[in-house]
This record gives C-alpha cells, sequence and structure tokens, in this order.
C-alpha cells in the first residue's frame, strides 16, 4: 500500500477501519487525530431540575470484520463521565468506574485493554455504555451552597477509542470511534455518583452489542466536544471490584421491607437476584448505622448535609441519600448489579419484594483503586488487630482514584487529611504511582494567588495552607519511601512557584487563616497548626534543592525554616500561650516538627504528658493533625507503653472505644455520631502508622531514601506479647517480627531485602546476653559489630535473634 493510498483510507471517516504494513508505528489514543470523541447529541438540560427527571444513559455500537489470523487486539479507551465497554457480548471487566476522576478541562487518563482473546474471525462487535460520573454531575447544592455543575469542569458525557488490531501476517487494522458508530438509549434511565442509579430492566435491548444486531433504528453517532484535557495513558491502579461480601444477616423491621447487613462498612455495590412482577419498583437504600427499629439510618452518607427540603436546590430530593431503583422486566431471572456509582454502606435496604432475598442472592463489592496489598501487621493483642482491620478498610474505601477523606458525603480528594494520612496509607500499600497522580491532580488545581482545599478542585477555598501543602508533603513522602528523585526535577520550577506564593499569602511568616487541627476536642489556633506546615515545607524545598544541586535554594530555604521555627517557638513555647488551646496538639506539634530546643524537649515531653494525664480517660483528645504528632513523639521520645496504654484501651474517646461499638471502619470523630460525621475516614487511621514505625520499628532513613538504609527498632509494650510487620520497600520484603518469651527475653525475626542496609536498635538492657543466627541456624558469616550493644547493622538476609539473661 503506498502513502497516497493509505492517506485516501484513513481520511473516510465513514469508514472506520484503517490497514497499514508492518513497518508503519501504529500511533496512540492521545496521537491519532481520527479517533474523535463520540456522544448522542441530546441537549443537556436548560435548568437545575430538569437534571433529576429521567436521562437514559446511551448505548453505543459498531461492527467490523477481523478479516486475518488475529495475533493481538488492544482497545484504548476513555470518556468524560464514565464508561463500560463489551466485546462481543463480553464485558471488559477488568475497571469499574473508569476512567480516573480528573480535571477534564486539564488531562484525561486512558485505559488500554488486552482483548485478544475476545476477537473472533470474521464479524465482531465493539459496545460502549456512557455514564454521568464527575463530568456531568446533579446540581446537588452541598450543604445548601456547593454546586458541582459550577464548580468542576462538566459537560455532556463523550468518550473515545481506538481498537488496534495485529494480523498474524503483520497488517495492522486501526477501528476508532466516529461518525460511523451507532447509538440508542439504554436501560438505565438515571444515574449519579453520589445518590445512585435508576434501572429499567423493560427498556434493555437483547443482543445489542453482539455482531449481527439489527440496529436500523438505531442513530448516528454525533461528534461531541472534547473536555479540553490532554490525553495522558492512565499509569496508575485503576478502580475495581477486589471482594464479594457475603452479607450477614437479613431481617424485616416491618412488612415489604428487608435490611440486608453486610457484616463490615465498605465502599462499592452490590449484585442482587431479583423477582416479581414486570413493572414493580425494588428501591434500594444504604447507611452505615441501622436505628433501634431495625431501619437504615443513612443520615451520616448523606450527600453535603443535604437534609431538609430546599437545601439541595431545584428538584433535588429532601434528603440526598443513597438509593438505587430497580423496575422489574418479565425475565424468569434478573440481576442487578448498578453502574456508574459507588455507595459507602454496611447495611442496604430493599423494598418492593414479596419475599425474603437469599443470601446466596445478594453480594457486596467492594471496589476500590486496585494499590498493592501486601504489607502486614499482626500483633497478639486482638483490639490492636481489629483496630488495624478497620483502618485498612477504611483507606481503601477511601481510595476510588482519588484519595477522600469520606467517599460518600462528599467523595473529594482533601489535602489535609493527604497531609495527615500519606504516611500511613504508604505502610499499608504500594501508593506510589497513586500518589504520582494525586499530585498531578493538585497541579491541575493550583492556583496563583489562593490556596484550594481539594483535588481535584472542587470550588473550596477556606481550609488554607495545611491542605495545599500536601502539593509538596506527598511529594517528600514518594522521595522518602520510594526515592522518586524524577518527579522532584518535574516539579521542582513549580515548587518554587508554589513557595513564593506562601510568601505572597503569608508575607509576615506566621500563618493567620485556614482551617486548624480538625475535629480536636479543644481549640486549637491555625497560627500554630498552619505555620508548621509552612514551616515543613520550607524544609523539604531545602531538601528538593540539595537533591537539584542548587545551593542557593537550599540556603534560602533552610533560613526561611529557622525563621519559621523561631516565630513558632516565640509564640508557643517561650512565652506561655494566654488563650484557650488543647495542650496535647500544642506540645506533639512543638515536638514533632523540632522546634523546641534540644536541651528543653524533656521539659516540653513532660507537658505533653501533664496533658494526656488530664485528657479524657487520659487518652488523646486530638485532631487530624495532632493526632499523627502525639503518637510519633509519644513513640519517639517516651516509654513504650505511652502510646499502647491508649490504644489498647476501650474506654472513651479512643479506638478501642470505635470497635466495642461495632465500628468495622474508623469514625471521622471521636464521639460517636449517627447522623453528621463520616464513619468511614481515615484520618484517625494514623494509628497504623505507629504500628509499623514503633511496634515494628520499619522507619525509613532521611538521608538513604528509598530504604537504601532504614532503621529496624521495635518496641516491647507491657501487656503485648508479639508483634508483626510485613513492609514491601523498592528493595524488597522487609520483616520485623517479635515476640516475649519467658524471664524477660524477646526473639527477633529480621528480614533485610538486597541492596539495602538495616541499621537495629533493640530493647536490651546491659544484664542481658545477644544472639544471632540466620535463618537456617547457622552464625552469620562475619562478625556484626555492636551486637552486644543492641545496636548494629543487618546486610541482606534472614535473621534471627534472641535477647535474654
Amino acid at each position: 500500500m503506498n502513502s497516497l493510498t493509505l492517506l485516501i483510507t484513513c481520511g473516510v471517516l465513514a469508514f472506520f477501519a484503517c490497514t497499514s504494513t508492518p513497518d508503519q508505528e501504529p500511533l496512540s489514543l492521545a496521537e491519532d487525530e481520527r479517533a474523535k470523541w463520540i456522544e448522542d447529541g441530546i441537549a443537556l438540560p436548560e435548568s437545575d431540575s430538569l437534571y433529576y427527571l429521567e436521562h437514559p444513559s446511551p448505548l453505543f455500537r459498531k461492527e467490523f470484520k477481523a478479516t486475518k489470523l488475529v495475533k493481538s487486539a488492544k482497545l484504548s479507551i476513555t470518556a468524560a463521565g464514565y464508561f463500560k465497554a463489551s466485546v462481543n457480548g463480553a464485558a471488559i471487566k477488568e475497571n469499574v468506574l473508569d476512567p480516573a476522576w480528573t480535571d477534564f478541562s486539564k488531562r484525561i487518563y486512558y485505559s488500554e485493554y488486552d482483548i485478544s482473546s475476545l476477537i473472533e474471525q470474521g464479524a465482531n462487535c465493539l459496545g460502549v455504555s456512557l455514564g454521568n460520573g464527575f463530568y456531568n454531575p446533579l446540581p446537588l447544592r452541598k450543604w445548601g451552597r456547593r454546586n458541582l455543575r459550577k464548580d468542576l469542569t462538566v459537560g455532556k458525557p463523550v468518550f473515545i477509542a481506538k481498537l488496534l488490531i495485529q494480523y498474524e501476517n503483520g497488517d495492522t487494522e486501526e477501528i476508532v470511534t466516529d461518525s460511523s458508530w451507532k447509538y440508542t438509549l439504554g436501560p438505565i434511565i438515571k444515574n449519579s455518583v453520589y445518590i445512585g442509579t435508576a434501572y429499567d430492566a423493560n427498556r434493555e435491548v437483547e443482543g445489542w452489542n453482539i455482531a449481527g444486531f439489527d440496529d436500523e433504528e438505531w442513530k448516528v453517532a454525533t461528534i461531541g466536544r472534547s473536555p479540553g484535557g490532554k490525553l495522558e495513558k492512565a499509569f496508575f491502579p485503576a478502580v475495581a471490584i477486589k471482594q464479594e461480601i457475603i452479607p450477614v444477616d437479613i431481617r424485616s423491621p416491618e412488612k415489604g421491607l428487608w435490611v440486608v447487613d453486610m457484616g463490615v462498612n465498605f465502599t462499592g455495590t452490590y449484585r442482587i437476584k431479583l423477582a416479581g412482577n414486570a413493572g414493580d419498583t425494588i428501591s434500594f437504600k444504604f447507611g452505615e448505622r441501622i436505628y433501634e427499629d431495625g431501619k437504615v439510618n443513612p443520615m451520616t452518607t448523606v450527600t453535603g448535609q443535604i437534609k431538609r427540603p430546599g437545601i439541595g436546590g431545584p428538584g433535588a430530593p429532601a434528603i440526598a441519600w443513597q438509593t438505587d431503583s430497580y423496575i422489574l422486566g418479565d425475565k424468569k431471572e434478573q440481576w442487578f448489579n448498578p453502574d456508574f456509582t459507588y455507595h459507602t454502606y454496611r447495611y442496604m435496604e430493599v423494598k418492593g419484594l414479596k419475599e425474603k432475598p437469599k443470601t446466596e442472592d445478594i453480594r457486596g463489592l467492594f471496589m476500590h483503586s486496585d494499590v498493592i496489598n501486601q504489607n502486614s501487621f499482626s500483633s497478639s493483642s486482638p483490639l490492636l488487630n481489629d483496630i488495624q482491620e478497620a483502618s485498612k478498610r477504611t483507606f481503601l474505601a477511601n481510595l476510588v482514584s482519588v484519595q477522600s477523606d469520606c467517599a460518600a458525603r462528599e467523595k473529594f480528594g482533601y489535602g489535609g487529611d493527604l497531609n495527615a494520612t500519606s504516611e500511613t496509607f504508604i505502610y499499608n500499600f504500594d501508593m506510589q504511582s497513586f500518589y504520582r497522580k494525586t499530585i498531578y491532580d493538585w497541579v491541575d488545581a493550583m492556583k496563583d494567588s489562593t490556596f484550594v482545599d481539594t483535588a481535584p478542585f472542587t470550588g473550596v477555598e477556606y481550609c488554607g495552607i495545611s491542605w495545599e501543602s500536601a502539593y509538596l508533603t506527598t511529594q517528600y513522602y514518594l522521595y522518602l519511601y520510594y526515592n522518586d528523585t524524577d518527579l522532584i526535577h518535574e516539579l521542582y520550577d513549580l515548587n518554587n512557584k508554589w513557595m513564593d506564593k506562601v510568601a505572597r499569602i503569608h508575607p509576615e511568616g506566621l500563618v493567620s487563616e485556614g482551617l486548624s487541627d480538625h475535629e480536636s476536642m479543644e481549640p486549637v489556633p491555625v497560627q500554630l497548626t498552619g505555620t508548621s506546615h509552612y514551616l515543613q515545607c520550607a524544609r523539604i524545598m531545602a531538601t528538593f534543592a540539595k537533591e537539584m544541586g542548587n545551593a542557593e535554594d537550599a540556603d534560602k530555604y533552610e533560613k526561611l525554616a529557622n525563621q519559621l521555627k523561631n516565630q513558632i517557638r516565640a509564640e508557643y513555647w517561650d512565652k506561655s500561650f494566654s488563650g484557650e488551646i488543647n495542650k496535647q496538639t500544642l506540645f506533639s506539634t512543638l515536638l514533632y516538627h523540632k522546634i523546641v530546643p534540644e536541651a528543653e524537649v524533656p521539659a516540653a515531653f513532660d507537658s505533653l504528658l501533664v496533658a494526656i494525664r488530664n485528657g479524657p480517660s487520659q487518652h488523646l483528645n486530638t485532631g487530624i493533625f495532632g493526632t499523627k504528632y502525639a503518637l510519633e513523639v509519644l513513640a519517639e521520645y517516651g516509654s513504650p507503653n505511652a502510646v499502647f496504654d491508649i490504644v489498647n484501651s476501650r474506654d472513651y474517646p479512643g479506638w478501642g472505644y470505635m470497635i466495642d461499638r461495632g465500628a468495622t471502619t474508623i469514625w471521622e470523630t471521636w464521639k460517636e455520631s449517627d447522623n453528621t460525621y463520616s464513619n468511614a475516614h481515615p484520618m484517625f487511621g494514623t494509628v497504623s502508622e505507629w504500628y509499623y514505625r514503633w511496634l515494628a520499628g520499619i522507619r525509613p532513613d532521611p538521608e538513604k531514601p528509598g530504604f537504601k538504609e532504614f532503621y529496624i527498632s521495635p518496641t516491647n509494650p507491657e501487656g503485648l506479647e508479639s508483634a508483626r510487620a510485613v513492609y514491601n520497600s523498592p528493595y524488597g520484603e522487609i520483616v520485623s517480627k517479635w515476640h516475649k518469651q519467658a524471664s524477660e527475653g524477646y526473639l527477633y525475626e529480621i528480614s533485610v531485602p538486597n541492596g539495602s542496609l538495616a541499621k537495629v536498635n533493640l530493647p536490651f538492657r546491659p544484664s542481658q546476653s545477644i544472639t544471632i543466627t540466620t535463618d537456617n541456624g547457622q552464625k552469620p558469616e562475619t562478625e556484626i559489630e555492636g551486637l552486644q550493644t543492641g545496636q548494629f547493622s543487618l546486610t541482606e538476609g534472614k535473621y534471627i535473634i534472641k535477647v535474654g539473661a
């Protein structure tokens, strides 16, 4: 085929396929101008109230022929909104809620699927259905004022795709989205990422995505408007269904109403078998809790606190709770698995079924970003294990392409929660690529003169530097835990501009505006926490400048850090603070950020202990930042039991108090909430970080980032018999395991991956002895220097260490 013939063939949009010879490199979806954004051509409603009416999701189809033996077939596809794709009637099931949420005007990620096994010799059909996602949200007025249709880039859902087929003879064929596709309206009559999906089985189109279907009455797809964002191939884990949950109970609190208890709180949807008369409507309502009468309590998951008429805007429901509905068709067996939405729930209320649903006919579908989940912690304390399990479930429930603070009420990627918990997430999962995506979300969200609170940006701008600084702190943790220096080099100029913006907004240094220690039980001035985050950012930039080889910038940021440290110290340490303040957060913040002079650290720590003794039940009463700080400095400067006695308690306020009251995910507040606050909120899950960092003692060395060198410094609280942690570093698996033996002795098992060095510091008294062997019972080949002091280094290998009399 000569170049002129190829140009003519590829240029005819009505003909969807383009065949090329082996020496031509196929274009990616982002590069191929023949691939068009397509849609159904139906105009969006003209007023807000009309968005709440039925607007069926479109079904698109395209038939093509595989003319030769197929070697491989790759489908590249994305949407503004959500898409669900199929080939010859077989759904592509790897991902759900695709594509990832971004600012669609700035960047859009596309997925690639190997569909070789689905392509048949001869006639084939591609099918795509479209959902609204965050690109076409309802005009719900969250808190009575925030309308995503005003705050986000929104529009008519559109999608773009390219199928590349490679034949055994070396030829390729490419099918792209264009005006040769056809569409009709399908059975999903409503879909909202917040309040749910409505499905009418009587509108199902049998065989619509199979070759040979008669689409004569279908309409021609419309070439739509591009959302504007740059197309980029997704490099991070997609959202997937990762667990099927079996209900533990099904009860009927009143006639015609069934409440399904999934046993745990989670994020996702469900699959249920339905029966009844054609035209009957089955409705579903979801919540994290139940009322005393056994009915579902949906109030902790209500969208944007819309809980009475008039709050949500024209056409909005009086209470914006999570709901789905299904209109039965005439099939004998009908299964419902809602698309294009996700809920946070433990309890599902089903109304409209004439008979009790069977347990085997219902499954909860836990969906989240498919982060690698190979790290683990366990101990001899059942309570600590329950807290860890609840924490991890909470974290995963809030990973749906963005890290949210609550996956039902808002679903937003708040920076404050990221600032507080990113290290904790990293200890539990491989977060490198997910957090890279998160940082690009912040790049797209930021403004030149103000701070924003969420990425993607959702119109919220009052929380201040402690929220937007997550853009920089997350970069640092990627550097510290993964030695991700490429990102530092890529964003260094922008990071400098960001620091310049902070200086313009806070020219005096001290931060005067923004949200402080959210959900602290006592007041905390933003001047303390906000300026501390500014200080943290200055230190990070000094580190980044050294990585860049920029001595001038390093000196500038070190001077800024010293200035901020001295300002905080002058206000909050050198003199008594006259206002009302949470002293636990106060002293924890000063110690965590190394603001107190070294000689005065014992006095600051004693003051923290006094503040804790004066706290409720001698527990923490700190908020989003103070809790992380307190756990860290109590462990660093205190005895092994300084944290353990709090965490292992069931008194209020605390994690054990939550677990004792049936929590299977971590609450947003220390106090139990059955109406206002989320019951699946990550910020108090920072306790999991303490498990890895101090009970197991696995900590990175800031001077050797990425675990080239790292610390193993476990602690042995009185009352805990054993602990075990597995952390997968860039060099491989690190294991720190210990258990108590007779006569106050301890047995440690440590694994050090190839290419790295563990700096070990074991609890040790001079009267004790230490012996070490490899896992096969042999002595190490070389003598371990410093072994009898309890402080020594270990290279690659698996070791068993006994400390005893």
